[in-house]
This record gives C-alpha cells, sequence and structure tokens, in this order.
C-alpha cells in the first residue's frame, strides 16, 4: 500500500484520481486512502465491482491479442490507460511481435511517473501525458508522432475512458476526430459503462445509483445505452461477436468471469476501418 505520507512531485493525494481507483479495483498497490474510499463506495452499490475490473484486464489482453496475433496490428495507441499492472498492452502486443509499438496516453501524472519506470529499456513503447479532450494535441504530439505512422494500420485502445467524458464535453466529437486519423486497415476497441435498459431492467436501476456516486466523487461517470456506444465505432465494421458484455468477447481458456451483476455494466467491442 502506498505510503500517504509521500508522492511523487505533482501527485494531488487529497482527490481521487480515476487511474488510481481503477488500480484498487484490480488488486493493484499504487492508490491512496482517498482512492479507496470512492472506489468502497461504490462496491457498496455493486459488490462485485471489482469482478468487472479483473474483466477490463482479460478484455484488453484477448482483445490485444487479437488484433496482434490476427488482424496484424503493429502499432497501439492507448487512451486513458491507467496504472501498469500484470496484463498491459506492450506485453501482450510484443509478445506477439517484439518490434510492436505501442504508445500510451493518460492525464494522470503518477500514470507518467510510473510508466517511464517500467519502460526506461523499452524503445518500441512510450507513455505521454495528455487528455482525450483535445485530442489534435494527441494526434499532433511529437512523441506519439515519432513512435507511430499514421499512415500505416493503427489500433486505438479506448478501454474505459469514454465514460468519464460528460455530455456536454461531446465524446462523439472526439471519437470521431480520433477515427478519422486512422488509416483504412485500422481497428478501434471500447469499453465503456452500460447502462442495460430494458434488457436488464433491476441492473438497470442500481447503474442509476452507481452514476450518482461517480459523480458526486470523482467527478465523471456515465452509464450510456447501447446505441450511444455503439455511435462512438462511427461507420467501422464490428469484429464478431459485436458488442457484448466483456466476458462473452471470444472468451478463452484463461477467463474465469460468473454472470454476476457487473457483468451486464460493462459492454465492449472491436470494430475496423474498411
Amino acid at each position: 500500500m502506498v505510503n500517504e505520507e509521500w508522492a511523487p512531485p505533482g501527485i494531488d493525494t487529497t482527490k481521487p484520481s480515476i487511474a488510481r481507483v481503477y488500480d484498487y479495483m484490480v488488486g493493484g498497490k499504487d492508490n491512496y486512502a482517498v482512492d479507496r474510499m470512492v472506489a468502497r463506495r461504490a462496491l457498496e452499490i455493486v459488490p462485485d465491482a471489482q469482478e468487472a475490473g479483473r474483466a477490463c484486464r482479460a478484455f484488453l489482453r484477448r482483445v490485444v491479442r487479437y488484433l496482434a496475433a490476427e488482424a496484424g496490428m503493429r502499432q497501439f495507441l492507448d487512451l486513458g490507460s491507467g496504472l501498469p499492472t500484470d496484463t498491459n498492452v506492450h506485453q501482450v502486443a510484443q509478445s506477439v511481435d517484439p518490434k510492436a509499438r505501442v504508445v500510451y496516453i493518460d492525464n494522470d501524472p503518477m500514470v507518467l511517473v510510473h510508466g517511464r519506470a517500467l519502460l526506461a529499456s523499452n524503445d518500441s513503447t512510450a507513455v505521454v501525458q495528455a487528455d482525450i479532450r483535445e485530442p489534435e494535441q494527441i494526434l499532433q504530439h511529437e512523441v506519439v508522432r515519432e513512435h507511430l505512422d499514421f499512415s500505416q494500420p493503427i489500433a486505438l485502445l479506448m478501454l474505459s475512458i469514454l465514460h468519464h467524458l460528460h455530455d456536454h464535453e461531446d465524446p462523439g466529437a472526439i471519437a470521431a476526430t480520433l477515427r478519422d486519423a486512422l488509416a483504412p486497415g485500422s481497428h478501434v476497441a471500447i469499453i465503456h459503462f452500460w447502462d442495460p435498459a430494458e434488457e436488464q431492467p433491476e441492473i438497470a436501476a442500481k447503474v442509476v445509483e452507481a452514476e450518482r456516486v461517480f459523480n458526486e466523487t470523482l467527478g465523471t461517470g456515465r452509464w450510456r445505452r447501447r446505441d450511444e456506444i455503439k455511435a462512438y465505432f462511427g461507420d467501422f465494421e464490428l469484429v464478431e461477436p459485436g458488442m457484448v458484455p466483456l466476458a462473452e468477447w471470444r472468451p478463452d481458456e484463461l477467463d474465469t468471469a460468473e454472470q454476476t451483476d457487473s457483468y451486464y455494466t460493462m459492454i465492449g467491442g472491436v470494430a475496423r476501418k474498411r
């Protein structure tokens, strides 16, 4: 557990961080008391929310392996990457091809500190502190352009990031700006908080309360409906099995997800630019 009396320069331990709350949810140690408080409040509403965190990491592993091994992706741009865990994009992609190039983007300075320490000896991978709300700055960032060739296909990962944008911040326009910068053959992968509405009405009621708590504590957290989330893929062609609860996206022998309430509160998919 992090020593709450010390933090790297630029880290405010009095305010919760999305990256650190997620870190706690997946069993990490790079979090502070304020982050654990937010996570525990969420767990009061959805007691199995940590299972959702594990499902996100398993989804990432399967998706990146698919993109590298089957779709032939050799470039990855991971937005809202969060703190390093035991399953990172570069590790999965470079297990398929050691030359695969990965750029991590996050607006949390703690991610920058830990990411650079992890990647000190990896020339094919970089971490950049930037904000998804400024997509043009990300696309034109010198480190991004140094590592990625936008004339060739890129796998754009927006995993658990768009649901932290308010409607007035126009996440649809942000997603469109990023998609439009990609070459044909590129892929987009998304995880998003999901309001199952009439598909799962009892769970949808819990989602309303979860959204209230997230906005009171983290300031962000938006559970959207299926059609709203699907729109973030634009005219890209969804890869089978489409947009589904995370555990249903190409499960493998390593998956152990149980069909609990949290199973239906996050949805994900991958789509390809024709």
